[in-house]
């Protein structure tokens, strides 16, 4: 069975060391162009392509795949069935209709939820109590096509973005290893979607980062874990510098302060007022023109005090 995959990022990359380390047989892997990084816009190539590399899978980096541009390759490669996980654009029809076997993606949510670019995110910033992967046949639509197989995960009050993305793509290998055989054998049932559940996951935008202090403590938590730790939520301190919150935990106690106020600080941080009387205990930060820091570290530098009043407008 000659696979072809396509992805892009870390996700992308767990999910093709799995099916090389299952034995299968990976023809090529199509990912994103480099891309500048970094002060000095050093080109980077995106972790598919390193890890392809070092196992001598041919890399291919189309600019486009619109118009038949990739057509001409896709008949050299002739893959049986191509494998799809976070590639980053909608692939046109004559890469999905071609291989006999389908293409097949690995999507971070239990579909039909969460359709869309920021499906973990929103998950754990909409206070989801579970997630999962689904592997789908592809089609026109956006995450729309048949299911095959999906698994659940719980989403604890201690995991963010990245440990779920983690788990998640390792979730994603593990399917992909499952569904393949049977495609191969014809034993795959598809299972149809039901559009009366469907929700999307929109990418996530600089609003979507901005901690609004007058939220209940809990919404705001969701918030910090699902952004943490890229891109992060902000928030702004009284002297207008922006501050990205890293970490941050439910404290004990209430507060009758206004929303936003810094009420406590400790060892361990600092709590802030939140609209519902309760009140968060940030406790890692990345300020403004600085790099990641504890936050006690921050206070000890004498960058927020007791009464200082955090703005949520970035």
């Amino acid at each position: 069975m000659r696979i072809v995959f396509m992805g892009t990022p870390d996700f992308a990359q767990i999910c093709l060391r799995a099916l090389v380390e299952a034995g299968l047989d990976v023809v090529a892997a199509v990912t994103q162009p480099d891309k500048p990084r970094g002060r000095g816009y050093q080109m980077i190539p995106p972790p598919v392509k390193v890890f392809a590399q070092e196992q001598g899978i041919a890399v291919y980096q189309p600019q486009t795949l619109r118009d038949g541009a990739f057509s001409e390759t896709l008949k050299q490669l002739d893959p049986d069935v191509i494998v799809v996980a976070a590639y980053g654009k909608i692939l046109p029809s004559y890469i999905i209709d071609y291989p006999r076997l389908g293409c097949i993606n690995a999507h971070g949510s239990l579909l039909p939820k969460y359709r869309g670019a920021a499906p973990i995110q929103r998950a754990i910033m909409d206070g989801e109590a579970e997630t999962g992967i689904t592997i789908m046949y592809m089609n026109q639509g956006l995450d729309t096509g048949d299911m095959l197989l999906w698994e659940k995960t719980p989403i604890a009050d201690t995991d963010d973005f990245a440990s779920m993305h983690d788990r998640l793509a390792q979730m994603a290998g593990g399917l992909l290893i499952r569904v393949l055989p049977m495609l191969e054998a014809g034993t795959v049932v598809p299972m149809k979607q039901d559009e009366a559940l469907a929700t999307y996951a929109h990418k996530i935008e600089k609003a979507d980062c901005s901690l609004d202090f007058s939220m209940d403590a809990q919404i705001l938590l969701w918030k910090i874990r699902g952004l943490s730790p890229y891109p992060l939520s902000m928030t702004r301190t009284p002297d207008g510098k922006l501050l990205k919150i890293v970490s941050a935990s439910l404290a004990e106690g209430t507060s009758q302060e206004p929303a936003g106020t810094v009420t406590d600080i400790s060892d361990t941080g600092f709590c802030v007022a939140c609209g519902d009387g309760k009140k968060i205990l940030i406790t890692g930060v990345l300020p403004e023109g600085k790099g990641r820091m504890a936050a006690a570290d921050f206070v000890r530098g004498r960058r927020i005090q007791v009464g200082d009043r955090l703005a949520w407008t970035i």
